[in-house]
């Protein structure tokens, strides 16, 4: 159910409408009572899905040592 709460009051009642928006009410922010925004909780992170990097080779030239020029040019 969409509650309508003026902003002044929101202002002040801002960490009770998070918590009810995270537990998945809706809070629609209005001013003179035109709606502004609208307070919803966010979707939550997607699973990680295991071996998604299974098989990528790193290249044995990552690893070895930069020639003069190039070391020259980090300094």
């Amino acid at each position: 159910m969409t509650e309508t709460v003026n902003i002044y009051d929101a202002k002040t009642q801002l960490s009770r409408l998070v918590d009810r928006a995270a537990a998945g009410e809706e809070i629609v922010i209005a001013r003179a009572g035109r709606p502004l925004a609208r307070l919803v909780a966010l979707d939550g992170p997607a699973p990680r899905e295991p071996g998604l990097l299974r098989g990528l080779a790193v290249p044995e030239a990552l690893f070895a040592p930069l020639g003069a020029d190039a070391a020259a040019e980090w300094e």
